[in-house]
């Protein structure tokens, strides 16, 4: 990136468009930059009120053409971005056009917050934003031309009022790691990171049992953890054990009491976990039908469906979506999260369907506060309500609204034993290994090592019972995955029948130092984890062949098979693996010579 294509871009046009989408005459945007980034200010400078559509902050024509490679972050935890300008790809399944239904402007593809450009492979340029207070912002990309956009919501500003905006960068160079480990301290400076006592560990009841889990699933896995992986610390009681989505305190048929089971499995030595959805309820809950008013409302003055702006729900939908700018709501999320934290003694919350906290479109309680300010608000609570010693766990939530606001976020989508999908959360996941420990604490979702029977649907639609057909090297590539995320490690097997070589793998996995890989480029081939006594080298062959892999070794000294400990003898210079299978990983333990 030329000095003169960072100016180009400085330089862009800015404006305001107004609700109706005509240019403003009597606002603009005042930019400040200090090297790399701006604040901005919106300035009414007519003698009326303006309701603001969109603000503007760069527009115009640029030198990136349809072939520029480019990787764009989504609103939603689910939804990434990659390919080309003129032909941009899904990375994960959920787009946030057609999954979430957000608009979208003719002509351009929306990314939302963060846009890394590759036009060669060390030549890069991102474009992002630094902070999510009340505004978000959109990266919208065509071959010759772009927009960089901040969401108005129909903003009012009133005559010579001034109002503050989000920050943004704008950073170039060569390393792809080091742009983005910059980039991260510049956010952790307008949202500081969470701190956390270290990087959970546990086992996590979903990928066993589903919503159909019972109060004896826990205690029977508890029991096969106390005995077999005592190093799994929180027991995480998933979707399944309340009555209805939005009573979180009325445990459901299969469950009696989740005080006294919490503190079962406190006796016990571990911690309990609660899976929350804090801002979703059901239609038959009590808290939908006692209080209608707490929730986001429609043109009539009634509690909007979010099947009406967006996806209803993946079970017992339509949700409806908790207001977080209502006080008696807000009220109520502090009392069920300081209820599960002071009662029953949990102190670690998995949050879900957090993005229905922060769509767009219906009546808040506060009618000028944006959807991220209501979100931010709603999340406020939440942290009040759980206490200062709790962790939160985001998912399915929005990604630049919830900086500052939770521990740990999911960075993929949600794993099952099939091979695509091991491919995939890897490619999700390993596109956010630079937020781990900067952001928050990334949880790459559960390592699975077992087979199970799974619902197979044939060419002619019959559905039948069957084991999912996953391989030895395909597991050990997931396994490879979970170890260079850096990130939470969570068991999603049923502990009571694992076998004694992948409770081996699992307690394994356990003894890294929680550090993301550095990948050598975009293809996350080749991946190093820096520890402080010695280098960890993931390497994946994502291929339907064999394949060979060449490294160079930056560092001469001892390595041996991560998993197995098998001795592999001194090396320096490069080191080529032969034969990698398809669909394989190898984590090698690299110890330097002193």
């Amino acid at each position: 990136m030329t000095i003169s294509e960072i100016q180009f871009i400085q330089a862009a046009a800015s404006l305001v468009r107004e609700t109706g989408g005509n240019r403003s005459e009597r606002a603009r945007v005042a930019a400040e930059w200090a090297g790399e980034t701006a604040s901005f200010r919106l300035i009414n400078e007519g003698d009326e009120p303006i309701s603001v559509k969109e603000i503007v902050l760069f527009q115009g024509a640029w030198p990136f053409g349809g072939d520029t490679k480019f990787y764009g972050e989504g609103y939603s935890m689910l939804s990434q971005y990659g390919g080309t300008i003129g032909e941009p790809k899904m990375i994960g399944k959920f787009d946030d056009r057609k999954h979430y239904k957000l608009p979208a402007t003719e002509g351009f593809f929306t990314a939302y917050n963060f846009v890394l450009l590759s036009p060669e492979p060390t030549r890069h340029l991102l474009m992002g934003f630094t902070s999510c207070r009340r505004h978000t912002g959109e990266i919208r990309l065509a071959a010759g031309r772009f927009e960089v956009v901040l969401d108005g919501e129909e903003l009012i500003v009133a005559p010579g009022e001034s109002r503050e905006l989000e920050s943004f960068a704008l950073l170039t160079g060569s390393d792809r790691e080091a742009l983005l480990e910059q980039f991260a301290a510049l956010i952790e400076a307008h949202h500081p990171k969470l701190e956390t006592p270290g990087v959970p560990t546990g086992w996590c009841s979903w990928y066993c049992f589903g919503p159909a889990v019972t109060e004896q699933n826990i205690f029977d896995n508890l029991h096969a953890i106390g005995k077999q992986v005592p190093q799994l610390k929180y027991i995480q009681i998933d979707d399944g054990y309340q009555a209805y989505m939005g009573d979180w305190l009325t445990p459901g048929q299969s469950f009696s009491d989740m005080e006294k089971l919490c503190k079962q499995i406190k006796a016990e030595g571990f911690e309990p976990a609660i899976w929350v959805a804090p801002f979703i309820a059901q239609q038959e809950s009590a808290l939908f039908r006692e209080h209608p008013d707490w929730f986001i409302r429609d043109e009539e003055d009634k509690p909007l469906a979010s099947n009406r702006i967006s996806f209803g729900g993946w079970r017992h939908g339509p949700w409806y979506m908790l207001d977080g700018t209502h006080p008696e709501a807000r009220d109520y999320l502090r009392r069920v999260f300081r209820t599960m934290r002071e009662q029953w003694g949990c102190h670690y919350f998995k949050l879900d369907a957090n993005m229905w906290g922060a769509l767009p479109g219906g009546r808040r309680y506060i009618p000028e506060a944006t959807k991220v300010e209501a979100y931010r608000m709603g999340m406020e609570a939440v942290l009040e309500g759980a206490g200062a010693d709790s962790f939160l766990l985001g998912c399915n939530a929005p990604m630049w609204p919830s900086l500052g606001t939770v521990h740990g976020m999911r960075v993929t989508g949600d794993i099952s034993r099939k091979w695509p999908v091991f491919a995939l959360l890897a490619a999700e996941g390993f596109s956010r290994n630079w937020q781990h420990g900067r952001l928050w604490v990334n949880d790459p979702d559960c390592l699975v090592l077992e087979n199970r029977n799974i619902k197979l649907v044939d060419p002619d639609g019959t559905v039948r019972r069957g084991m999912s057909s996953i391989t030895p090297d395909e597991f050990m590539f997931h396994a490879a995955y979970i170890v260079a995320s850096g990130g939470m490690v969570l068991s999603g097997d049923d502990m009571q029948t694992m076998s004694k070589s992948n409770l081996q793998l699992v307690k394994k996995a356990l003894t890294t130092r929680n550090i993301a890989a550095r990948f050598d480029d975009d293809s996350f081939r080749v991946g190093r984890v820096n520890e402080p006594d010695r280098q960890l080298l993931c390497l994946f062959n994502w291929e339907e062949a064999v394949s060979d892999l060449t490294i160079q070794l930056d560092r001469a000294g001892r390595l041996e098979d991560f998993w197995t400990g098998e001795e592999l003898g001194f090396w320096e210079g490069r080191l080529t693996l032969t034969g990698m299978p398809p669909h394989s990983a190898r984590v090698l333990a690299l110890y330097p010579c002193s």
